[in-house]
């Protein structure tokens, strides 16, 4: 059903907590250091994931000293915060919407909101290309990833998740600002998403294959196995190998950040052109990858509580 705008959400104070202890560790004027900003990242992760780690903890002891059913509660609500399917759909489908309307400069600002890249120099089907990738890489980070962690660990582990994701998303950027300071929440997020990104490539090609005539499981693997690597990072071009893939198109490319192209190779083939309408497809994707990676997770807690009931 999506989070309320009116609502603070979680995330966005841990993102406050991140943007906070940065102008703390990083004094403007003071001259820079590489091996100090390296360090300074270190605790600006330390300091991040304690205070997740303490405020989770402590609300949802406290909730359950209170009463059992408030804890059940808070826990439901905390569980319900973590997971980004909705959000993500409704943000992706904005800009379908302006393409749809052929609003290319709204569409532009629509798409500026959910990517790092510069948008105002995309065309149409950049535009569109954005939106997919996107969908496609945040089907791992914002759907997948941290219903595993939270089926493992509850609240405390899917906050603690979401709490590195959220750091790379701001200080992880390969750029003269952030190249030292953010690299340990860079180096943090690949490990902690490098096990989930691959159950989420093989959940997507499942999703192919179930999907219907829109998309092809086969051609989805191939591409998965052959692209999966195309990308700086191990673990982004996991599922847009498999979205590109599933849906005939090519993605990724060379890219404008902050005003400098980044070389990038392309990920997927050319079998039609990309589409806006591509985009409502990628999020009937992750919807699909998300409701099997659901049943699976219930699947695996139900064993393990049978399990422990019978020793």
């Amino acid at each position: 059903m999506g989070d309320p705008y009116w609502l603070p959400h979680p995330i966005r104070l841990i993102g406050n907590l991140i943007s906070k202890t940065e102008r703390v560790l990083i004094k403007t004027g003071v001259e820079r250091n590489n091996k100090r900003e390296f360090y300074q990242g270190i605790v600006l992760v330390l300091v991040v994931l304690g205070c997740t780690l303490l405020a989770v903890s402590l609300l949802l002891k406290t909730a359950y000293m209170v009463n059992p059913i408030a804890g059940g509660l808070v826990e439901m609500i905390m569980t319900y915060q973590i997971l980004a399917a909705k959000c993500l759909k409704v943000e992706s489908m904005k800009v379908y919407d302006c393409l749809r309307a052929s609003d290319l400069s709204a569409a532009r600002k629509a798409v500026s909101m959910i990517v790092g890249r510069d948008t105002a120099v995309l065309n149409e089907e950049g535009v569109a290309k954005a939106a997919i990738e996107t969908v496609a890489e945040n089907t791992s980070d914002g759907v997948i990833a941290p219903m595993i962690y939270t089926a493992i660990g509850g609240p405390v582990l899917g906050f603690l998740y979401k709490a590195v994701n959220t750091m790379d998303s701001m200080v992880g950027y390969k750029n003269d600002q952030y190249l030292y300071f953010g690299r340990a929440a860079a180096k943090l997020d690949d490990v902690v998403n490098y096990v989930p990104s691959r159950i989420s490539a093989y959940l997507m090609i499942l999703a192919a294959y179930l999907g219907g005539n829109d998309f092809s499981g086969t051609h989805a693997y191939k591409i998965y196995k052959r692209d999966n690597r195309n990308h700086a990072s191990p673990n982004s071009a996991q599922t847009e190998a498999v979205c590109a893939g599933a849906l005939g198109i090519r993605l990724a490319g060379d890219a404008s950040y902050f005003g400098k192209i980044v070389k990038k190779p392309f990920i997927g083939d050319s079998i039609r052109p990309v589409e806006y309408e591509d985009i409502r497809r990628a999020n009937r994707l992750m919807y699909g990858t998300a409701w099997l990676c659901e049943i699976m997770c219930l699947v695996v807690m139900t064993v393990f509580v049978c399990e422990g009931k019978i020793v």
